[in-house]
């Protein structure tokens, strides 16, 4: 449960916001053309649907503003605006006059979480309260005498005190924060409720009354703490996808000056047209184009494969991709802002700025919650005092309506169920990052999957090594030792007496892109690629891709090499057709071995040699016809599509961005993981319903017999308790038994992916 008023509020034990001046935005921001500029702001404050309407309100009253997007998982405002004189509006300004803190991304320091070190604080005091309060309070109900019962109740207001001083101090800054703004939210009810609890129990332990309602106080501030922490983690773990792909990008690179001499610049000084030096092993900056040198580079970014590739004078790399062999003089065709990994960065924020649509219900449904909770206690205090004329008997009514009508139980009917969800995953090796993607699981009716590391398991193996004369293989293995290339790693493994190779050679020389070559004497070997290694090169088998060992330029073997599929594939896929899901394949990989894959795999509809923004343009587009999108990938061009789609399961394989961009990661190799999620997902959807249900009807029942004066606060609570305890109860029913896979998925008509 998680709501505030609208503007920022203050945290105790977290540092103050930074705001950044109207100049220092104006540095960070980025020029779209066409007189447009685009800047994006970090708004730490940020809580709920209600502060996403405050912030993009404010922000598209300043002229000139022709878009305001709040992103709520990441904590982010994107502002596009029309420059007109050279200058920026004051958006850091604007933003503070409504409560909130702002300031360049660049200035964000993720080294450590103030909010959630406070929020901890406060759960573990209330803990300890209530705890102690509670056995205290057995004794008081089974009978204790007068001067003993007095004793424990002093000992239980010194105990409430630090709970409801402490860990009450979040909720009443920000319902006075709401109030003073003529506003209402969940935290107004909710402090009243507490400190009327607490002040009626004070005066009545001074009054030596026989019962109090410490209990209730610290118990209810309890629940709601463990709710918001747990909040606030789920929401951590979503912002830190699109961060993590940015710390690609190196700080800066050395660059070429027209003197010659080198110099180190920071990566917002590198303009298209410098000339940079990248040293093996390091990751190019910026697009550029080779100018000077021969290497190998890595392109999973790009492609999702992890075979290298060949890089000479007039390659286009892109930001992110690793100089793998020789140092690479390139000349930058993009500033860093323009780049594929800043671009591949901003996608991924957009697509997680559309996942707050259950938040954005339940802060609606808070915001009905308070005013009604208040005027049905207001209600109950002015109406028992016009018949009774006792004060306190109208206040102990009231109060045993705010803290009946308390909404614990709503907010533990979604996050039990991911407790248990995540544990029973867990047990399973299934991690799972987000939370509401269970949700979301069940609302899917199209998976789209990557090829390279998802279906297949991204290791080529030789296919044919009993066909090749062992004498044949044992050469070819001699010269593959030399390369690192996965073909070359292939071979060696088919052969393990090829280390054993009788003779050596006299000169073996690697040739990036096209093979090895080895001299014996007047004998020379090459093994590579069927067009260099000799003409006319053997006709290789469809959808395979193969490599030719060749002596004195006559062929006398070919290697072809598939990638095997991951275990579990097949059954996966049938799984998913049988349910009624649209199944495709969405790849990088070149379509001879995309069409190979999904032959094996039956699957009719598959794209390939797509570029990440291609796959994110397929997941919009089928989301634009109303489809919801299951994407399972790998690799870090499918960083972006993970991101938008619906949901999205990686393997543990997957890159460090893959995952962290991922709902579900699972542990080892079988795919079966997928369908364990799915069928886990769907019981899960199904207790949510059923947990909103029992704390629906539970207010329905309960809230007119406490305005009929027949429930004490001690009792409210207890039945809050128990409405509480009701929903953890059927949310542990999740991992008894799993039942069917959901039947009732069905699909208009068939997405097509067509390659």
């Amino acid at each position: 449960m998680s709501c505030c008023s609208g503007i920022a509020v203050p945290i105790a034990g977290a540092s103050s916001s930074r705001t950044a001046s109207a100049k220092e935005v104006w540095l960070a921001s980025r020029d779209l053309g066409d007189g447009l500029c685009q800047v994006l702001l970090a708004l730490p404050d940020v809580h709920c649907a209600a502060c996403i309407a405050a912030v993009e309100t404010a922000l598209r009253k300043i002229p000139g503003v022709e878009l305001a997007r709040v992103n709520l998982s990441t904590k982010r405002v994107t502002i596009t605006w029309r420059a007109t004189d050279g200058g920026c509006p004051d958006f850091a300004g604007a933003l503070a006059e409504i409560g909130y803190a702002s300031h360049p991304t660049s200035f964000e320091d993720d080294s450590r979480d103030p909010l959630l070190a406070s929020l901890l604080k406060a759960l573990a005091v209330a803990g300890f309260s209530a705890m102690n309060i509670m056995i205290l309070s057995v004794s008081v109900w089974s009978g204790a005498d007068p001067a003993t019962r007095h004793a424990f109740h002093l000992v239980s207001a010194a105990l409430a005190l630090p709970a409801v001083a402490y860990s009450g101090r979040i909720f009443y800054r920000s319902a006075w924060k709401a109030l003073s703004h003529g506003r209402a939210n969940m935290d107004v009810p909710i402090s009243v409720g507490v400190l009327l609890a607490f002040a009626l129990s004070v005066y009545d332990t001074v009054q030596n009354a026989p019962y109090v309602y410490f209990d209730a106080s610290t118990s209810l501030l309890f629940v709601l703490l463990a709710g918001r922490t747990l909040d606030h983690l789920m929401r951590g773990k979503a912002r830190s996808a699109a961060g993590a792909l940015a710390k690609l990008a190196p700080q800066g690179a050395n660059i070429i000056l027209p003197s010659g001499a080198i110099n180190y610049v920071p990566l917002p000084d590198i303009r298209p047209g410098m000339n940079l030096i990248v040293a093996a092993g390091e990751r190019v900056p910026v697009d550029a184009i080779v100018v000077n040198g021969i290497s190998k580079i890595d392109c999973s970014l790009v492609t999702g494969e992890s075979q290298w590739k060949h890089a000479g004078v007039g390659t286009a790399i892109q930001s992110g991709v690793l100089n793998l062999a020789n140092p690479l003089t390139l000349a930058a065709t993009a500033s860093a802002e323009g780049s594929f990994l800043a671009e591949m960065t901003r996608m991924m924020e957009a697509a997680e700025s559309g996942r707050s649509t259950y938040r954005r219900i339940a802060d609606r449904a808070a915001a009905l919650y308070a005013p009604v909770v208040h005027g049905v206690a207001l209600i109950s205090l002015f109406g028992w005092l016009h018949a009774t004329g006792d004060l306190h008997h109208a206040v102990t009514n009231a109060v045993a309506v705010l803290i009946i009508t308390c909404p614990c139980a709503l907010g533990l009917a979604v996050p039990m169920v991911q407790i248990v969800a995540v544990r029973r995953l867990f047990e399973r090796g299934i991690m799972v990052r987000d939370g509401s993607a269970f949700e979301r699981l069940n609302e899917v009716d199209t998976v789209l999957f990557d090829k390279t590391g998802t279906l297949t398991l991204g290791e080529v193996r030789l296919v044919d090594s009993g066909n090749i004369p062992p004498d044949i293989l044992c050469v070819a293995a001699a010269i593959a030792k030399y390369s690192k290339h996965p073909a070359s790693v292939a071979i060696v493994a088919a052969s393990p007496d090829g280390a054993q190779f009788c003779g050596t050679f006299d000169e073996v020389e690697e040739f990036h892109g096209c093979g090895i070559e080895a001299r014996a004497g007047d004998t020379v070997y090459r093994l590579g690629r069927p067009s260099w290694v000799s003409a006319p090169p053997p006709r290789k088998e469809e959808g395979r891709s193969s490599s030719v060992l060749s002596r004195n330029g006559e062929a006398i073997a070919m290697f072809s090499f598939e990638d095997a599929l991951r275990p579990g594939a097949r059954e996966l896929v049938d799984f998913m057709q049988a349910a009624g899901l649209s199944v495709g394949i969405v790849s990088g990989d070149n379509r001879a071995a995309v069409s190979s894959v999904a032959r094996q795999l039956a699957i009719e509809d598959f794209s390939a040699e797509l570029l990440p923004s291609e796959k994110v343009d397929v997941i919009r587009a089928l989301s634009g016809a109303g489809r919801k999108v299951l994407m399972i990938g790998d690799g870090l061009n499918d960083a972006p599509a993970l991101a938008a789609a619906h949901v999205s399961i990686a393997p543990s394989s997957a890159t460090d961005i893959g995952r962290s961009a991922s709902d579900f990661v699972f542990l080892g190799h079988n795919l079966l993981a997928v369908k364990e999620i799915v069928r886990t997902g769907s019981r899960a959807d199904a207790l949510i319903r059923q947990n909103f249900g029992l704390a629906i009807a539970y207010n329905i029942v309960s809230v007119p017999f406490a305005i009929a004066g027949q429930v004490t606060p001690l009792a409210a609570a207890i039945a809050m308790s128990l409405s509480s305890i009701a929903v953890v109860a059927n949310a542990l029913r999740l991992g008894a038994g799993m039942g069917g896979v959901r039947a009732d998925i069905r699909v208009k008509e068939p997405a097509r992916v067509r390659g």
